[in-house]
């Protein structure tokens, strides 16, 4: 088994922060659901503001409301209107990895919905 990049939604922004949440991370449920991520399905985050990288659960927010909220610990490794990367993983057979494709969401800077992809397409090879 390899554990392989399921989904990613690329350059999200975070919309608010709340730190007395007990933890997690808020994601609109039109982009969870476009990115195959499930409700409390582990997800790691990537701040290109400052490099912070981290893991923690997702949440569904409002559907189409772009929602992006950080909560608890991990809303002390970023600010509002830093641009993130959440990323899924799974776990796939030998076999199936080397032909294996994420999808790939992708969202202007209110969160909404541009475009989806299959890696594939985005190769330069």
């Amino acid at each position: 088994m390899r554990t392989m990049l399921k989904s990613k939604i690329h350059r999200a922004r975070v919309t608010s922060l709340n730190i007395d949440y007990e933890g997690s991370i808020t994601i609109d449920k039109k982009l969870m659901e476009e990115a195959d991520i499930l409700a409390y399905e582990q997800t790691e985050v990537l701040n290109l503001n400052n490099g912070a990288r981290f893991i923690t659960y997702a949440i569904p927010g409002k559907r189409g409301s772009g929602q992006i909220c950080l909560n608890g610990a991990a809303a002390r490794l970023a600010k509002k209107g830093d641009i993130i990367i959440i990323l899924s993983y799974c776990q796939v057979e030998d076999s199936e990895a080397v032909s294996f494709m994420p999808k790939l969401v992708y969202v202007d800077n209110k969160n909404a919905l541009l475009e989806t992809k299959r890696a594939i397409e985005t190769m330069p090879f």
